[in-house]
């Protein structure tokens, strides 16, 4: 993707997050949450698995 296409993109990306979170500052914030709870379920899966793999 040429590089002027790309940084078109990422504006438009940042426009859209800022537009999303002043339109809707609860519902943006119900999506941080959830995605830091998909991240930190992900870690904790991680470290039971190399847990059990362990037999600690």
């Amino acid at each position: 993707m040429p590089s002027q296409v790309k940084k078109v993109l990422q504006w438009v990306f940042w426009i859209f997050v800022i537009y999303a979170i002043f339109t809707s500052p609860d519902r943006a914030a119900d999506i941080v949450r959830s995605i830091w709870d998909i991240i930190a379920n992900g870690f904790h899966n991680l470290a039971v698995f190399f847990d059990r793999v362990l037999q600690r």
